[in-house]
């Protein structure tokens, strides 16, 4: 039977807490327009968000877990 592998691209934009849930980077957080937006939009737009409940059971088995 052949090894399981995990999804590539998956494995390079989701991170597995220790607790084991999925956190992601939100999209199009660092752009050259927001050297427009003030510095504290700047600060909520960026950080990890965990992964939605309805695509944690799929990104998961993307994963190999």
């Amino acid at each position: 039977m052949p090894k399981m592998k995990p999804h590539s691209g998956m494995k390079k934009r989701v991170k597995v807490t220790g607790s084991g849930k999925l956190r992601h980077q939100k999209a199009r957080r660092r752009t050259h327009l927001m050297q427009k937006q003030s510095t504290a939009r700047t600060r909520l737009d960026d950080g990890d968000v965990a992964v939605s409940k309805a695509d944690t059971k799929r990104v998961k088995r993307m994963l190999g877990k």
